[in-house]
């Protein structure tokens, strides 16, 4: 089924354009981005039932102007014929304004180089299976219901269950002088959350579900019921591990997390213009194993951060960050490539039109090898496959990182012996971890039902994954 474009934003469209008109008699450039983004969440819990709009909802305009020597940029909700010169002059004044405030107090900002465009046209609307409206919200709360119902008829154990799925609707305007691109698209998020109690002992399982897809998500999420509460039951009998270095099988999951935390926001090129970035002095250098290459771009796969341009109108990409275990390149928005004179990666992304447009990671994550999991898992004397994740966190000036891992399932002899032990800290130096990467498997798995913050704020969606890496890793 097509994702129809938004007729809030087409029937702007003229608007915009004759603002940006109005505009480029006093900046050499003019662009306007229009977001149209609508959605619902809906969750059904042990003890009740709701239905609201999604966190991810906007709908406005932002405008970026270059006054030749840097950027500024001004949002606006609403845009008509009566209004387009009172926008256009605020627009001037403001820029003005804060251009001689920054000089009469000897502010020095980093000058931008003015963009440099080619001509181009975009007009795209993705398929899903089954677009969001195609069923009622009562038929979606039977459905998750049903699945809750599911969950607590396997156990008396089972003293909680959450079913939730959301699902956003993202239509996208950009316009500048030379540019007129439109996009559609839908992604969709889901979780089963099963807590189990055993005397005084609670713990939880959770699976998450993602995808550029509508209902057809629901279809996934029932699949998997039996398996979350099996897990939840699994760690009710987990054991604390031993603190050490250990030979580890990293779960896609967990190898995404790893790709996010560890290079992720440490190639983040705005983070090089500010000198926040211990990676820009390793550029051209070794920084993982030769198993290692890993990619971010919104091009190279289908997921939740997949889209054809990003918030700064730049075509989507699929950008190679290591290759063969040497560090290539960051990725970037426009400013920052601009003033370390690069090319943009198409990462420029915003949390909302309200707010500003950074390098942000989209889909990160690492290649498959050729590598069989049952031959990593022979190959380990003593060790863990580390399975799913609850958080993770990383350093970007000095390289650190710390994931806390769902549980790990012990390994001697190369076979299983049934143990568990959760919750398990992963810390480390990046490279020292990433050099140990012995093994790399050729399963693939992303996972986007998360969000990503640039240090505490500015959330967006990312998704992250990859095959399975054996490597050497220090576990608390």
């Amino acid at each position: 089924m097509k994702v129809y474009k938004s007729m809030f934003l087409e029937n702007k469209r003229d608007l915009l354009k004759k603002l940006i008109g109005s505009l480029k008699t006093d900046f050499p450039y003019v662009s306007v981005l229009g977001t149209d983004v609508n959605g619902k969440q809906y969750r059904v819990t042990t003890t009740g039932i709701s239905v609201g709009d999604s966190r991810w909802m906007e709908r406005g305009f932002v405008a970026r102007v270059h006054d030749g020597t840097g950027y500024f940029e001004y949002s606006f909700n609403e845009i008509d014929e009566g209004s387009i010169q009172m926008i256009s002059e605020t627009i001037k004044s403001r820029a003005r304004f804060f251009r001689e405030k920054m000089n009469s107090l000897g502010i020095e900002s980093v000058h931008a180089p003015l963009l440099k465009e080619t001509e181009e046209k975009i007009d795209f609307e993705d398929r899903v299976e089954s677009l969001p409206d195609s069923c009622s919200p009562g038929e979606i709360i039977d459905r998750l219901s049903k699945m809750k119902d599911r969950a607590h008829a396997m156990s008396d154990e089972v003293i909680n269950v959450m079913t939730v799925i959301e699902n956003v609707n993202v239509q996208k305007l950009f316009l500048s002088g030379k540019k007129e691109l439109s996009q559609s698209y839908i992604w969709s998020q889901g979780y089963l959350y099963v807590v189990a109690r055993r005397d005084k002992k609670t713990k939880y399982g959770i699976k998450s579900f993602s995808g550029l897809k509508g209902l057809e998500l629901l279809d996934e999420m029932e699949s998997c019921v039996d398996g979350v509460v099996e897990n939840a039951h699994m760690l009710l009998s987990a054991e604390r591990i031993e603190p050490g270095v250990y030979d580890v099988i990293c779960s896609p999951s967990v190898a995404g997390l790893i790709a996010h935390e560890a290079f992720g926001h440490g190639v983040e090129m705005d983070m090089f213009v500010k000198e926040r970035a211990k990676a820009v002095e390793y550029l051209g250098k070794e920084v993982a194993s030769e198993l290692v290459t890993m990619h971010d771009g919104a091009a190279g796969v289908r997921e939740v951060s997949s889209y054809v341009f990003d918030d700064e109108g730049t075509p989507a990409k699929d950008t190679i960050i290591i290759d063969e275990g040497i560090l290539k390149r960051g990725i970037s928005d426009i400013i920052s490539a601009s003033v370390l004179d690069s090319e943009s990666t198409g990462n420029g992304k915003r949390e909302s039109f309200e707010r500003k447009a950074y390098a942000r990671m989209t889909n990160t994550y690492f290649s498959p090898g050729k590598d069989k999991l049952e031959d990593m898992i022979a190959s380990i004397d003593y060790g863990f496959l580390l399975e799913d994740y609850y958080s993770g966190m990383e350093d970007p000036k000095n390289w650190g990182i710390q994931c806390v891992i769902a549980y790990g399932k012990e390994i001697k002899n190369g076979k299983f012996t049934g143990r568990v032990v959760s919750p398990v800290m992963m810390t480390g130096y990046v490279p020292t971890l990433l050099k140990s990467i012995s093994m790399v498997s050729d399963d693939f798995e992303l996972s986007g039902s998360g969000a990503c913050g640039k240090g505490h704020k500015e959330a967006v969606k990312v998704s992250a994954g990859g095959p399975y890496i054996k490597a050497k890793a220090r576990l608390g």
